[in-house]
């Protein structure tokens, strides 16, 4: 499904891999100028973007850091002229382990990166869409934002929070030309990073995804588009599941 976003300005935090690579690549693809954010500087990720289009801008952000995610929001509207769609994808899964082992610095780390980062996010992002008439937030949540999974509390809680989060500002900002939506993969396979469409699939599918093999990178841009596009105009507060069934079982 091509999409045409001629003229259009997104921002997309943890962009330099995974699920943010893939969105920053498909972004352009669809003729969106885009400011990719990430803690850290990722020359060959910029070296891809730029093979799709030269209207792509890296700027360093650590969404934790509120001075910081409001440059970024800052600088894609004064570079671009707009904000209209954003991706708040930036995350951290560093822990697995049982609930009573989680250490407070561990538990605190979780929730600042996916939960208060997503947050903070939007919190500079909407003024600039309010005054500007309107656009279209999409956070990256999981499917351990729907389900439980043992050993991982602390990720499934900063998910189920961003869940949350997205429905209530969703019920907020309905009226005012912004919509708000939250995507939920599954796991993902480890994409190429000089070939990003090619895939090393898993050859021995773990059983929780019931279509039988894992996500793919492409299939939740896709997604994320779709909610950033105007073929879903009547849609907010959704959580899309890209889990090949698992959250349906």
């Amino acid at each position: 499904m091509a999409y045409d976003f001629t003229g259009k300005a997104a921002m997309v935090t943890g962009a330099c891999n995974g699920i943010g690579r893939f969105t920053t690549i498909a972004m352009l693809e669809a003729g969106a100028s885009v400011t990719a954010a990430d803690l850290t500087p990722c020359p060959r990720s910029l070296e891809l973007f730029r093979t799709r289009s030269e209207k792509v801008h890296f700027i360093r952000a650590d969404v934790t850091d509120a001075a910081q995610v409001r440059t970024a929001v800052r600088q894609t509207r004064k570079r671009f002229g707009s904000l209209d769609f954003a991706v708040n994808n930036a995350g951290v899964f560093r822990y697995q382990t049982l609930t009573h082992k989680w250490r407070e610095d561990q538990w605190d780390d979780m929730i600042d990166v996916n939960l208060k980062g997503v947050w903070l996010s939007m919190k500079y992002e909407i003024p600039v869409m309010l005054d500007q008439g309107g656009g279209a937030i999409v956070n990256v949540s999981s499917v351990a934002g729907l389900v439980g999974i043992g050993g991982m509390s602390g990720y499934a809680a900063s998910k189920h929070g961003v869940i949350g989060l997205t429905k209530s500002a969703a019920l907020e900002y309905a009226r005012e030309g912004i919509r708000i939506n939250a995507v939920c993969p599954g796991s993902l396979t480890r994409p190429s990073l000089r070939f990003p469409r090619v895939f090393t699939e898993v050859k021995e599918d773990d059983g929780r995804h019931p279509m039988g093999r894992w996500c793919r990178g492409e299939e939740v841009a896709d997604a994320i588009l779709w909610l950033c596009s105007d073929r879903s105009s009547f849609t907010t507060g959704h959580a899309l599941s890209v889990d090949g069934g698992w959250a349906a079982r």
